[in-house]
C-alpha cells in the first residue's frame, strides 16, 4: 500500500456542476448487479460479490408492480428546505405499507439467490419473523445503526430499504434540494458510502458523495473530509500497483477515511459495488490509525 499522497487530479475543468443528482430506480440496481458480476471475475471474494449481485438483481426485479410510495406533500418539502433538512424523513418510515410489501417481495426473491448457509439461515429468520421483528430490523437499517446480533438479517432488510428509498428519492426535485450538513444526504439524511470523481458533461472532475441508502449523489468540495468537513490533514492511500481508480481519503481531524472512486476513468464504477469489491483496501487500513467512515449495509463489521 502506498503512503498518504496529495490528490493529483486536475480540477480546473469543473464548470458549474449540479448540487444533486437523483437515482434512477429503473437502471440503478441492474447496473450495480452487472458491475458486481464483472468485479467478481478473478476476485478472491467472488462468492460474496456474486451473492450481492444476486441481491441487486432481486432489487431490480421486485420493483415491477410495486405500489407508489407515499411522498411528503409540497408543504412538508418546503418546510424541510427552509430548515435545511432532508425532505424524506427516515424516522417516520416505519410502519409503512409499501415498505412492508417491498420487504416481503425482496425476501421471496432472495430465496432463489445462491448464498452461503449463514445467509440462507438469516433469510429464513427474517421470513419467519413477526411484524415487530421486521419493523425493528427496518428501523435499524433506516437509522444506519445495526444491532450486533442481527447483522446477517440486516443485509436483506437493507436491500428492501434501498429499493424503497431509491424510489422515493427519484420522485424528488433535485433543484429543490439544499445542503444539510457534512456527511448527510440532502434527500434522506442518510450517510455516504463513498464519493466519486465524475466525468459527466458540465461536471467533469467534480466530486459527488453517494448516499448508502437512497443513492442520491450530492456535490462535495474536493480535498475536504466527507464526514467532518475538515480541509486539514487530508491525504490519499491506495494499494500499491492498483489501477489508481480506488483510494481512501483519510482525515487527520476525525481520524476516519471514506473511499473515493475515480469514475471519470472507469464510468462503470458503482459506489456500493466498488466499495465491496475493494475490501482489500479496508483490510490494509484496518490496523492503522483511521477508522472506516463510509457506510455500506453489505459490509457491516469491516
Amino acid at each position: 500500500m502506498t503512503g498518504p499522497q496529495p490528490d493529483p487530479t486536475v480540477i480546473g475543468t469543473v464548470s458549474a456542476p449540479p448540487f444533486a443528482r437523483l437515482p434512477d430506480p429503473a437502471t440503478l440496481f441492474a447496473g450495480r448487479a452487472a458491475r458486481l458480476r464483472a468485479r467478481a471475475t478473478g476476485s478472491e471474494i467472488a462468492p460474496f460479490l456474486d451473492f450481492i449481485a444476486g441481491l441487486a438483481e432481486a432489487q431490480h426485479a421486485i420493483q415491477d408492480g410495486l405500489p407508489e410510495p407515499e411522498m411528503p406533500d409540497a408543504a412538508a418539502r418546503a418546510r424541510a428546505r427552509d430548515a435545511a433538512m432532508p425532505p424524506l424523513d427516515r424516522a417516520w418510515l416505519v410502519p409503512n405499507k409499501v415498505l412492508d410489501i417491498t420487504l416481503e417481495r425482496l425476501l421471496g426473491a432472495a430465496r432463489a439467490i445462491a448464498q452461503p448457509p449463514d445467509a440462507a439461515a438469516a433469510l429464513a429468520r427474517v421470513r419467519e419473523g413477526d411484524v415487530a421483528a421486521r419493523a425493528a430490523l427496518l428501523r435499524d437499517v433506516l437509522a444506519a445503526v445495526p444491532t450486533a446480533d442481527t447483522l446477517a438479517e440486516h443485509v436483506f432488510a437493507a436491500a428492501a430499504v434501498q429499493v424503497h428509498l431509491v424510489r422515493m428519492a427519484s420522485r424528488l426535485d433535485a433543484v429543490r434540494l439544499v445542503p444539510v450538513g457534512d456527511g448527510v444526504c440532502p434527500s434522506c439524511g442518510g450517510p455516504p458510502v463513498a464519493s466519486l470523481i465524475v466525468g459527466w458533461m458540465g461536471a467533469h472532475g467534480a466530486r459527488f458523495c453517494a448516499c448508502a441508502l437512497c443513492a442520491t449523489l450530492w456535490n462535495h468540495v474536493r480535498v475536504k473530509c466527507v464526514l467532518c468537513g475538515s480541509t486539514e490533514g487530508i491525504a490519499y492511500q491506495e494499494i500499491e500497483g492498483g489501477s489508481g481508480t480506488v483510494k481512501a481519503e483519510t482525515c487527520d481531524a476525525c481520524r476516519a477515511y471514506v473511499k473515493i472512486f475515480h469514475q471519470h476513468k472507469d464510468p462503470a464504477m458503482d459506489p456500493v459495488a466498488d466499495d465491496i469489491a475493494s475490501l482489500g483496501l479496508d483490510l490494509m487500513l484496518r490496523d492503522g490509525p483511521y477508522r472506516r467512515g463510509g457506510h455500506n449495509p453489505f459490509l457491516l463489521g469491516y
